[in-house]
């Protein structure tokens, strides 16, 4: 990789998915009924892509899955990708080497493992909202994808959501903080593939922190 620059990106990550709450994967175990339809996204609060500033910026995925993909069962993986429009074009072509995991670092570690056909890539609006106690969580991309979340509490947790560290199937990589939570909303419309409506399925929030290559 001598011709990738050093880059670094630290923001947060949420899912909503159709699988039971909690979400098997971050467990590494199977989908609740073997199969999955997910929206991620991800926002980057600090880092740069060699002299490329990426703050701010946001990335939405659409996927669909057979299988558990931590111990390669995963069959008819399949993947689209919505860059934010905002991103200027070495911006974009910045977004599209690390999250296309050309970049190195964990995107490439993740994508090796998923292993999903690319279906579509394109450059939209996203708007992006956590709360400051990351208690809830939002996406939208206007006429194509709507997820939210509130984090999960209880009778037993005071009021306060559970964290946890060191999942066994963190998408964003070891060591990150977890939210868990219940998805408020859940409706991709996008390159005509990735169609539904799911309504109070799983859903999380993990930070992430990355870097490559050597950076």
């Amino acid at each position: 990789m001598a011709d990738i620059p050093k880059w670094h990106a630290k923001g947060e990550w949420f899912d909503v998915c159709r699988c039971d709450v909690p979400c098997p994967c971050s467990w590494a175990q199977p989908p609740s009924d073997d199969y999955c339809e997910a929206i991620l996204v991800w926002h980057i609060h600090e880092g740069s892509y060699g002299d490329v500033p990426l703050a701010g910026l946001n990335v939405v995925a659409l996927a669909s899955f057979h299988g558990n993909y931590w111990d390669d069962t995963t069959s008819e993986a399949k993947m689209g990708v919505l860059l934010d429009d905002r991103a200027h074009e070495r911006q974009r072509e910045a977004l599209e080497m690390i999250f296309g995991g050309r970049a190195g670092g964990w995107p490439a570690l993740y994508n090796d493992i998923f292993g999903a056909e690319v279906v579509g890539l394109d450059f939209a609006p996203i708007t992006f909202e956590v709360a400051d106690d990351r208690t809830s969580w939002k996406a939208e991309v206007p006429g194509r994808i709507r997820a939210a979340a509130m984090a999960l509490v209880g009778p037993t947790s005071d009021g306060k959501p559970p964290r946890m560290k060191n999942l066994p199937g963190s998408e964003t990589g070891p060591g990150q903080i977890a939210t868990q939570g219940k998805a408020t909303a859940d409706h991709a419309d996008v390159f005509g593939f990735f169609k539904w409506d799911h309504e109070g399925k799983s859903s999380k929030h993990i930070t992430f922190d990355w870097s490559g290559p050597d950076g």
